[in-house]
């Protein structure tokens, strides 16, 4: 597989041009590609249920808000995981450069805690747009209000009761569990990701890895970090969904107290293969873009 041959483009040059396009790309086709398993998982984790929530019916419900946040939350998560992991392995060089270190030392075991410190970083920035949009398509998803713009009406009319600062944080409900779901979920996902491709670039000798290579990495990554994280997805969920704001330790309380352990379950299937397939995507997806725009062959 080839790429497209380099370019003297000077707006792509720079490795923030090269990760905001491609992350932005990215997350645009996985959103727009795997929406109808995202709103089935949603309708799932509800506490209404599947039936009560729309069932099979209207699974797009909500589409806008994704189509409107997926490329600048990924774009933002890129620029700053690339940026990052960028400084910790110029920091990391630095130091192999001193004169008393020890010559022949493996720093193998290094890369995966950049890659997992850089991936906690990206996330912590994109929630800063995720959030809101995941507040307003997941409400839309379980028919709470029929469109994304009711949803949106529905909050900002609560300024009078609630307020400036109170239509921000119920836009932001579910921020604090939401960031306790990705970083984890990162910290699991990219390593993994990281790890493949460096083990498939030492055995081809190649400088770069494949967009189908990618994909199948990102696959496997992303179904691993997606099932040891759905308990974490469920309690976001349910915050998200409630009717007030409520606290972490009495939701989790009361979903053990009503469902047992499998409630902490709920969803796990469809969001394996979401994730899954989405990982395939979007990394996928960002490896061709990355690799087009530096003009990689591979």
């Amino acid at each position: 597989m080839s790429a497209v041959p380099p370019t003297s483009n000077p707006s792509t040059e720079t490795p923030f041009t090269r990760a905001l396009l491609a992350g932005a790309l990215a997350g645009t086709t996985v959103d727009l590609s795997l929406y109808p398993i995202d709103t089935l998982k949603t309708r799932l984790q509800s506490s209404a249920g599947l039936a009560a929530s729309g069932g099979f019916r209207g699974i797009y419900a909500g589409v806008g808000s994704a189509l409107i946040g997926s490329a600048p939350g990924a774009a933002l998560f890129f620029v700053t995981y690339e940026g990052f992991k960028a400084q910790l392995q110029a920091f990391r060089s630095g130091q192999d450069q001193q004169p008393n270190r020890s010559i022949g030392e493996n720093e193998d075991w290094k890369a995966p805690i950049d890659h997992m410190l850089a991936a906690s970083a990206g996330e912590i920035a994109a929630c800063a747009v995720r959030v809101p949009t995941e507040v307003i398509k997941q409400r839309a998803q379980a028919a709470q209000q029929p469109s994304s713009v009711a949803v949106l009406r529905f909050i900002l009319a609560q300024r009078s009761k609630i307020g400036v600062f109170g239509v921000w944080r119920e836009m932001y409900r579910g921020w604090g569990i939401t960031i306790m779901r990705e970083v984890p979920f990162t910290a699991i996902q990219f390593p993994l990701w990281e790890s493949m491709k460096a083990w498939r670039r030492r055995t081809t000798a190649r400088n770069e890895v494949s967009a189908v290579e990618s994909g199948v990495f990102g696959s496997i990554a992303g179904a691993v970090a997606a099932g040891l994280t759905t308990p974490l997805d469920v309690i976001k969920t349910r915050m998200m969904l409630a009717a007030e704001k409520q606290a972490v330790v009495p939701l989790v309380v009361d979903i053990w107290r009503t469902g047992g352990s499998r409630a902490f379950l709920a969803g796990i299937g469809p969001r394996i293969m979401w994730i899954s397939a989405g990982g395939a995507i979007f990394l996928g997806t960002y490896q061709w873009a990355f690799n087009s725009i530096t003009g990689v062959s591979t």
